[in-house]
């Protein structure tokens, strides 16, 4: 008797075969000298009817142990299934019991429960129907992304995760110290972190693309994909503290090359989920959001809109768009913004390039006069984002600066001291090249993708302020 998979089962098993399932009971519901469960092992949506005949062995006894939430093994036989929404049924030839629930305790009962609450008991929501779905669409994009790179020759690289870098320069970032806090509140003198650890102040990393651009000038093309952490002390549903970060990184490239790239990566993505998860995809569609499906077509269907970042800004004041926080060039986008050229003007993705210097990070190529039509009091970088009707901003990416003097000059510009990157600034003594990358927040890829309105909802275990459960 071959043990199965439920998806398996219910996509493609053969009646009058003989298999074991095993997985945790949905519902049951009892006939006259009948049950019938619905037993899910997390494979698919949908669970597989067992009917269990009274003339089981301990059939009483087993009824009785079976509630909602019990994990059990069954040994039966695949045959088509006479009741509607399934092809196959199993009828049960033995059951055996690993584990009870509590009907009075278990919370998991058949009702709908709220995001909230299940938020709240996140060791058990991932066996909702929800959360199942959340979790395969999660792994199928994950699976996804290593196939789109490892089939264009990129080499996967682990960025570290504790470093003494701000890649971002916003200081948002969580401290490493072996130092006993409790002797440094009182102490009353300054930390001396030649004495901690490292030897020096060392935090969680909020980005591996410094670490990346070292990889890239002896591979060519890498890429990371792993966590990353931002003390940012925002309590929304658009902020984690902690959550999973994708950032290729191509030598030989500019920022062109680079808005290419991604956008080739998310039609990809989308094709792939679209494929595995056709079932899932359509309970987001009738369960989540109504718009799953259209937006979905949109990056799959739709080449990108390209657009400077000053042409951007033009057509949010020429609009008759009310909008909360004031359109002026030199400001950053603001969600509105982004939606507002994504969801209304251009109705589908849209890349804005070459944003000012003054709004964005140290490493980004400074854009000549020549280059960006610009004057002094105007200069832009070699920037990008990529806006998605649905969400708005969903990949920030630029060509670096590879030129050493302006580098320099950009580090110190921002405060910071150019000896902290001496190694960064070695890639531009030996051997430069022109390279780009981008980065893509997981999380937010599969909220995309699935319409949860929340992002906590999309990371098994969320970390936000105030939060650190599981």
């Amino acid at each position: 008797m071959t043990s199965a998979r439920i998806i398996d089962l219910l996509r493609s098993g053969k009646t009058n075969d003989s298999y074991i399932v095993r997985g945790w009971v949905r519902t049951k519901r009892e006939g006259k000298g009948i049950a019938f469960l619905e037993l899910n092992d997390g494979s698919s949506l949908q669970g597989l009817q067992i009917v269990l005949p009274q003339t089981i062995d301990s059939y009483d006894d087993l009824i009785k142990q079976i509630t909602t939430g019990t994990s059990i093994e069954v040994s039966g036989t695949l045959v088509e299934s006479i009741g509607k929404g399934q092809r196959v049924e199993m009828q049960a030839i033995a059951i055996v019991v690993f584990g009870t629930a509590d009907p009075e305790t278990y919370p998991l009962q058949k009702k709908r429960h709220s995001i909230e609450f299940l938020r709240t008991i996140a060791h058990l929501r991932p066996r909702t129907n929800m959360f199942g779905a959340v979790f395969r669409v999660r792994n199928a994009c994950a699976y996804a992304i290593h196939k789109f790179f490892q089939e264009r020759g990129f080499l996967w690289v682990h960025t570290p995760i504790i470093t003494a870098s701000d890649c971002e320069g916003a200081g948002e970032m969580f401290g490493v110290t072996t130092f006993d806090l409790n002797k440094v509140a009182t102490a009353g003198k300054a930390v001396d972190f030649s004495q901690d650890f490292f030897g020096k102040p060392a935090f969680l990393t909020v980005s591996g693309q410094l670490e990346a651009e070292i990889m890239a000038t002896a591979f060519s093309n890498v890429y990371t994909f792993g966590p990353t952490f931002r003390a940012e002390n925002s309590n929304t549903s658009r902020h984690l503290a902690e959550f999973w970060m994708i950032e290729p990184e191509m030598a030989f490239c500019d920022l062109e090359g680079d808005a290419d790239l991604a956008e080739e990566f998310l039609k990809y993505i989308f094709k792939y989920v679209l494929e595995t998860c056709p079932e899932d995809m359509e309970f987001f569609q009738e369960r989540v959001n109504p718009q799953v499906m259209t937006n979905a077509r949109k990056i799959l269907d739709e080449q990108f809109e390209r657009v400077t970042y000053t042409e951007a800004i033009a057509i949010l004041e020429k609009s008759s768009k009310t909008f909360e926080f004031p359109v002026q060039w030199g400001s950053d986008l603001q969600s509105e913004h982004e939606r507002f050229l994504a969801e209304e003007h251009f109705q589908k993705p849209v890349i804005v390039m070459d944003y000012p210097l003054g709004i964005k990070a140290f490493y980004m190529r400074v854009n000549e006069e020549s280059e960006s039509g610009f004057n002094g009091d105007r200069q832009t970088v070699r920037a990008m984002d990529i806006l998605a009707p649905g969400i708005g901003e969903l990949i920030g990416g630029s060509q670096r600066e590879e030129r050493l003097d302006v580098l320099e000059t950009r580090i110190r510009s921002v405060g910071l001291n150019p000896e902290d990157y001496w190694w960064y600034l070695d890639l531009r003594r030996y051997g430069t090249v022109p390279h780009a990358g981008f980065g893509l927040g997981f999380e937010r890829l599969v909220q995309f993708i699935t319409g949860m309105g929340n992002i906590r909802d999309v990371i098994p275990f969320p970390r936000f302020p105030q939060s650190a459960e599981f």
